[in-house]
């Protein structure tokens, strides 16, 4: 345990769990979108589905959505941002099957119709885990530096990408691989110790054929 743990983050509002988890939660998923979102529809599990608004859940994955941090003094008029940009968002309040009392899924859709889904929790001190990103299981918490490459599923993919992360010094110290069938989309999640990706990693990544996207998450 480290003394995050135990303070929780710099952050508004009245629950690290319910607001500055939250805020986590909607960055991550503009991070996968990549793109400004046009409509969000937020399905709200457990406690979350109970007190949202109350707790200001609603206020905070929003603003995550817009790119907003924890401690942004705009996370109290998120709602009000998000109708000024033109950000459609729908909650829905109901149930997802074996999830943490505080999960949000969240489906985000741009401009350009580019569509994302994001499952994630909160899990406490401001902590999260997403759980699935568009239905596949993963394991993703941004405590440390994390690559998540999206690729078509074929054979020597692993090896490189890895290739390359060897080659700029970076420990792999977690790994994760999901995908929707054999032969189709495959995201892979791979978590590095103490040192910051950069984008010419990210863009070196991208010229491997069968590459779809490449997102970099970095710790805050």
């Amino acid at each position: 345990m480290n003394v995050f743990d135990i303070i929780g983050p710099i952050m508004i509002g009245p629950s690290s769990s319910h607001t500055a988890g939250a805020v986590r939660i909607g960055y991550m998923a503009r991070l996968l979108l990549g793109e400004e979102a046009v409509h969000a529809h937020i399905l709200l599990h457990g406690s979350f589905a109970h007190t949202y608004k109350g707790h200001g859940t609603d206020r905070a994955l929003v603003a995550g959505i817009m790119g907003m941090k924890t401690d942004d003094e705009r996370i109290r008029k998120s709602l009000k941002i998000a109708e000024e940009k033109g950000l459609h968002v729908e909650f829905e309040p109901g149930e997802i099957s074996d999830a943490h009392p505080n999960t949000a899924l969240i489906t985000l859709t741009s401009a350009t119709n580019k569509k994302i889904s994001l499952q994630g929790s909160s899990v406490g001190g401001g902590n999260i885990i997403v759980t699935k990103i568009d239905g596949m299981a993963v394991k993703i918490t941004g405590q440390s530096p994390t690559l998540v490459v999206v690729h078509k599923d074929t054979p020597g993919m692993i090896a490189a990408v890895t290739k390359i992360m060897a080659e700029q010094g970076l420990n792999v110290y977690k790994f994760d691989l999901a995908r929707d069938k054999r032969g189709g989309t495959a995201i892979m999640s791979l978590q590095v110790d103490g040192i910051n990706l950069n984008h010419t990693l990210q863009s070196t990544i991208e010229q491997i054929e069968n590459v779809q996207k490449v997102i970099l998450i970095q710790p805050y």
